[in-house]
């Protein structure tokens, strides 16, 4: 017997070593049936969680073997402190991006310049937005697939936000020059009205080598039908432009024909009538399409006022120049105006949140 402990002495500190990595297989395994259920196929969350799992007993079962195994205790420290310099550079190098996930997500919900519902590009990603996370946001795309997009990309690109309100819809076209811009104008502006687009207007974008090019547009107020509004868009156009016997020579179609060189190219004139010089001015497409810019320089405008009064009431207080009375009634009457500018922004701020 004692030449068996004899045999066993140069080993006996290995045991607890050897105990420690029989414990860590055994709850690795008890994880796996908990999590997974002793099943081939795994779920996404119950591989996720045996994920860490492993990890966090991959981490404690190294600390305890290098506690455990008979080292000289100034190797053990070293060994120590170079896991413990190994792990934390780990760390610190995957949570730069973690927390700068999660400070965007943040920003993100303080800022809210957008919200579940909402369209929005980003880059080439453009869909209607699903989920709002910590770390990432989700966007359903046109195609229905669901793409998430980290908050900290969010924040360092341009995002596009198509305001719930109500959105300018829009489609380019280049038509001939033999066509007066008078009769397009009236076509484009039927095929816009015919399907529901409020405010329809047309530009000319450009004058082409052998075309010009138009843009047709309105304001789309149900947004959640954007998709179908600018196919329903382009097939009005189609249909008014046809109807009305104009040819479409888009994106770039050379027509050539025998024409008399004594005679030009030029649309017929078209003398507008009475009715058209007696309608009201169409609103400007500025109207539409910088409102909410337009109500901010508004409130911007109304609080600068504001200052500005409360600093000739101050001004009052300060002057000794002038009779009593008179300076009474003066500070009556800006104090009159001071309110009335404060129930002007009150106003103005209640429009604005409003309209978003």
């Amino acid at each position: 017997m004692s030449e068996l402990l004899a045999l066993l002495a140069p080993v006996a500190p290995l045991v607890p070593a050897v105990i420690l990595v029989v414990v860590s297989w055994l709850v690795a395994r008890l994880a796996r049936r908990l999590l997974v259920g002793g099943r081939s196929g795994a779920t996404a969350k119950g591989s996720f969680q045996l994920q860490i799992v492993y990890l966090v007993v991959a981490i404690v079962s190294a600390v305890l073997l290098l506690l455990l195994l008979p080292l000289d205790p100034t190797l053990r420290g070293q060994l120590l402190s170079l896991f413990g310099i190994v792990l934390s550079a780990a760390i610190a190098l995957s949570s730069t991006t973690f927390v700068g996930n999660a400070m965007a997500g943040i920003m993100l919900k303080a800022v809210r310049n957008f919200r579940s519902g909402d369209f929005i590009r980003v880059g080439d990603d453009f869909g209607r937005v699903t989920l709002r996370g910590l770390l990432s946001t989700e966007i359903q795309t046109e195609d229905r697939d669901l793409v998430t997009l980290p908050n900290l990309h969010l924040v360092t690109n341009p995002v596009k936000v198509v305001r719930a309100s109500g959105t300018l819809l829009t489609a380019e076209v280049s038509l001939g020059y033999d066509v007066a811009h008078a009769r397009v104008e009236q076509a484009l502006e039927a095929a816009a009205a015919s399907i529901g687009l409020r405010d329809p207007f047309v530009l000319v974008m450009s004058l082409g080598d052998f075309s010009v090019s138009y843009r047709v547009g309105g304001l789309l107020e149900e947004v959640s039908h954007l998709l179908t509004a600018r196919s329903r868009l382009r097939q009005a156009m189609l249909d008014h432009l046809h109807g009305d016997g104009i040819e479409i020579v888009s994106p770039s179609f050379m027509n050539q024909r025998a024409l008399d060189p004594d005679r030009p190219v030029i649309a017929p004139h078209v003398e507008p009538s009475s009715e058209d010089a007696a309608a009201p001015a169409e609103p400007r497409v500025e109207d539409v399409a910088f409102d909410k810019a337009e109500e901010a320089a508004t409130l911007a405008q109304l609080e600068a006022a504001l200052q500005r009064t409360r600093e000739a009431i101050a001004d009052l207080a300060d002057d000794a120049t002038g009779s009593e009375e008179s300076r009474k009634e003066r500070q009556q009457v800006l104090t009159r105006r001071l309110a009335q500018i404060e129930t002007a922004i009150a106003r103005k701020r209640d429009e604005v949140e409003s309209g978003e």
